[in-house]
């Protein structure tokens, strides 16, 4: 009977240290998982962060390179107006003084509208115009006499 106990006993003792590390191995399998899961998490979190930081790159890119574009269109623009005037040449005297006075009294004439506009309008219509007709008559004056420069060659 001894031999029947220590069997029983050997045979209860296998039987439940063998439960006992299949809970063990599984609470550790579901520690494992979790951890896993948020390694899983951290690393999608990363390569979510890691796209939008591209997307982001895109963007500046494409606003770098419109940047560029409407700067070298507006450079061409003006060389293109400068090469214009240059290839009409000379003419008559009162010819040369009607387009001498011209880009003078179209600045001029522009202030004076841009002015009147602003101290014609009331305080909320100030706002909205002072951007439009302060860039005007400024890209005006700029343009029509940013290329009125001493001319090398030419003595004016």
């Amino acid at each position: 009977m001894e031999e029947m106990t220590g069997w029983a006993a050997s045979a209860a003792g296998g039987g439940l240290f063998g439960v006992i590390g299949s809970l063990v191995g599984r609470v550790a399998g579901y520690f494992e998982t979790r951890q896993r899961q948020a390694h899983e998490r951290a690393r999608w979190g990363h390569e979510t962060e890691l796209l939008q930081l591209r997307h982001q790159a895109r963007i500046e890119e494409s606003e770098a390179e419109r940047a560029l574009a409407d700067t070298s269109g507006s450079w061409a623009g003006l060389t293109a107006s400068i090469e214009a005037d240059a290839a009409i040449g000379e003419s008559y005297l009162w010819v040369n003084a009607v387009r001498g006075l011209t880009r003078p009294a179209l600045t001029l004439l522009l202030w004076l509208i841009a002015g009147g506009i602003w101290l014609g309008a009331t305080e909320a219509d100030r706002a909205a115009i002072t951007d439009t007709a302060t860039f005007a008559a400024t890209a005006a004056t700029l343009w029509w006499f940013g290329d009125r420069g001493a001319r090398r060659g030419t003595g004016r």
